[in-house]
């Protein structure tokens, strides 16, 4: 809002019933409690309200903003087996609620998980570098959601300094291919291997696996993760790359 408006927070609790859910494609029934954000801003079109959740897209100029806000909040509350709803009109601001379940009514919850939906988590140490703040908070709280310990670099020099301090207790690297100041992810990696054979390691990358070949043995799902990736696929490459052996 940048010539000012209104912010309302609001939260309160609700049950959702079965016709609810069906209009709602991500709503299931059950009680929930309700975080509810409005402004008076500008709000949005059609187009861009089909994209806010997209990582990495951003309405904002160049160096501006990432485009990983409401990615990062999209994929937390998934975790949580929340989700959002927003409504938007240009010139008459914006909606976001965010459900997340009340308690034992929840449908969901007395079902119980199912493999669809579920990781096997561990208590390994992690080094996760990525150089985007808000990625790489994201993975923060996803691996320490299923029990991992993390440590964090933004960059690979950075990541280095962290290995000195920390080298016997770290199991595996979560690294961005592309990294800066001179030292990517594939060099990182390749000396922390140098160093500590047995160090397992998980690239990530906003290219696709066959635009990434120059790295031997990439398999999609084992060792590496296309951006975007959903919080459920990155617990369960990295439980699958810890317990992988040769």
């Amino acid at each position: 809002m940048p010539k000012g408006g209104q912010l309302i927070i609001s939260t309160f609790t609700t049950e959702i019933d079965e016709d609810y859910a069906r209009d709602h494609a991500e709503a299931r029934a059950g009680d929930f409690v309700c975080l509810g954000v409005t402004d008076t801003g500008t709000g949005m079109d059609g187009a861009t309200l089909d994209r806010i959740f997209e990582p990495f897209f951003t309405t904002k100029e160049v160096g501006k903003g990432t485009g990983l806000g409401l990615a990062t909040v999209y994929g937390i509350v998934k975790l949580h087996n929340g989700w959002i709803e927003v409504e938007s009109r240009l010139g008459m601001g914006s909606t976001f609620a965010v459900f997340l379940s009340a308690g034992k009514t929840d449908a969901a919850a007395t079902s119980g998980p199912s493999e669809e939906t579920t990781a096997r988590g561990g208590n390994e140490i992690i080094l996760v570098v990525e150089d985007e703040t808000a990625l790489r908070g994201l993975m923060r709280g996803v691996l320490q959601h299923y029990g991992y310990h993390v440590l964090e670099a933004a960059s690979g020099s950075e990541a280095l300094k962290v290995w000195e301090k920390n080298a016997a207790q770290i199991d595996l690297l979560l690294t961005d291919m592309a990294l800066p100041e001179g030292v990517d992810g594939n060099d990182l990696a390749k000396d922390l291997q140098r160093r500590k054979e047995q160090l397992k390691v998980v690239f990530t990358s906003g290219y696709s696996l066959e635009l990434c070949g120059e790295v031997a043995g990439l398999q999609a799902g084992l060792n590496f993760l296309q951006k975007p990736f959903h919080p459920l696929a990155l617990a369960r490459t990295v439980r699958r790359c810890l317990d992988h052996t040769e």
